[in-house]
């Protein structure tokens, strides 16, 4: 029965080896560092939302550009004052339109006007603070586009690095199911011999199985590692990715006396988003000043269609001042004004996280660097340890359980050994993501 289980488990084991085999696909890095800047979904969606707020930036021009307008009306009318009026500015006016029978039931006459109007703004200060306002909104989005760029940098290395953990531990695993394999051929070899009873082969089998469990756990990693990366680079099928390097650890840089930055893109975006709601303020501020509004228009009459035998013109300014809303422009400039230091709390509170990020991290990596140095001291020693016990069981001086009690924290330190190294590669990368200027 157990020789059946064993078969069964055997070529699930084959199938799904010969499954991962497939579509494996070699790749850098650098190349999906490449993909990720031009493909990423939320790269793009951060540019839209630049241009979005570039638009709203360009609509602000109309505070120094003109408003001009034309527009051609064709009319007909037996009213007294519009037919008189018409009549005045076609300059077809004569002596007998005075008669009084005439002026107070005038024939039906038509009119046709083309106008050409301009609105030239001249004074609207509260049209100037929001256009400050809009600038530094672009500007913050700009910066928030940078940083969505960095935070995704950031995210790759760390797939990668998981991408080459995971081939890391197949590689392991791979190793010591060989090992477990001869381990269990000279099990059955001492058993048939009647050197060892049926419970230690059944032990090294049960070993057997474990690895080839984990061996498929690292297998899932490496798709899942790679689906990861696929998303990333926005690609509509999912590759298994295999890294052109493997892992391996990175030189540490000196990083006394670093800290957060000012000039740190999301951080300045928030300093930029708070100047905005500042100029806003000032904007709802200005909005009890009057405007003051240059206008003009030329105008074109005739009683014929698509004619125009007369003509004239209006300029003129316009010294506009709202003096009361309903209180309105007070709630308004209220609200704005939380805003502003609402914001103004929000970014200090943001630098202080990110300043508690940054201490978290330098210990991170401080404790990831002596954690290297032990793991790579335990590894030397189970390594030497399993090299005797290997030695003694072959000679028959060591008992089954101790030989594979060795091979299991053997396998396991070079597993914490590689994670180790990940964990120390990853906190050195997530301290240069916190201090990117």
């Amino acid at each position: 029965m157990n020789n059946h289980i064993y078969k069964l488990v055997l070529v699930v084991f084959l199938l799904s080896s010969i499954a991962y085999s497939q579509k494996i696909r070699p790749v850098s890095k650098t190349e999906i560092l490449t993909k990720v800047t031009e493909e990423n979904t939320s790269i793009k969606i951060s540019r839209e939302e630049f241009n979005q707020a570039k638009a709203d930036y360009r609509q602000t021009h109309a505070v120094f550009l003109p408003n001009i307008t034309a527009s051609y009306t064709g009319m007909a009318t037996t009213n007294p004052l519009m037919a008189f009026g018409s009549k005045l500015n076609q300059e077809i006016l004569t002596q007998n339109d005075f008669n009084p029978a005439l002026l107070n039931d005038p024939s039906q006459i038509e009119n046709y006007a083309t106008r050409f109007e301009i609105q030239q703004p001249l004074i609207n200060l509260d049209g100037i603070y929001q256009r400050k306002a809009a600038k530094a909104n672009m500007k913050a989005m700009s910066l928030q586009t940078q940083r969505a760029i960095d935070y995704l940098v950031f995210e790759v290395d760390k797939a990668y690095m998981q991408l080459q953990l995971a081939y890391k531990a197949i590689d392991v695993l791979q190793k010591v199911l060989e090992a477990a394999n001869a381990n269990r051929k000279l099990a059955n070899d001492s058993y048939k011999q009647g050197y060892l009873q049926r419970a230690d082969v059944l032990a090294v089998e049960v070993r057997v199985t474990e690895v080839q469990n984990q061996l498929q756990m690292a297998k899932s990693n490496v798709k899942n590692a790679s689906d990861y990366l696929s998303f990333l680079m926005n690609e509509k099928e999912y590759t298994t990715y295999q890294p052109v390097d493997s892992l391996t650890i990175r030189t540490l840089q000196p990083k006394e006396h670093i800290g957060i930055s000012e000039n740190r893109s999301d951080i300045k975006a928030m300093q930029l988003a708070s100047n905005a709601y500042g100029a806003m303020n000032k904007a709802d501020k200005m909005a009890f000043l009057p405007r003051l509004n240059a206008f003009g228009s030329y105008e074109l009459y005739d009683d014929e269609i698509f004619r125009a035998d007369a003509s004239g013109y209006i300029f003129g300014a316009q010294m506009k001042w709202n003096l009361f809303e309903g209180s309105k422009r007070f709630g308004k400039a209220q609200k704005s004004k939380a805003e502003f230091e609402k914001s103004k709390l929000e970014y200090e509170q943001y630098v202080s996280q990110s300043n508690l990020e940054l201490n978290k991290v330098k210990r991170m990596l401080v404790d990831a660097e002596n954690k290297l140095k032990l793991t790579t001291l335990a590894l030397q020693q189970s390594e030497e340890s399993l090299r005797i016990r290997t030695n003694r069981f072959k000679e028959g001086l060591e008992k089954t359980t101790d030989l594979l009690m060795a091979e299991t924290q053997y396998a396991q330190k070079q597993l914490e050994y590689y994670q180790t190294i990940f964990e120390y590669n990853h906190a050195q990368a997530y301290l240069q993501f916190l201090t990117k200027e």
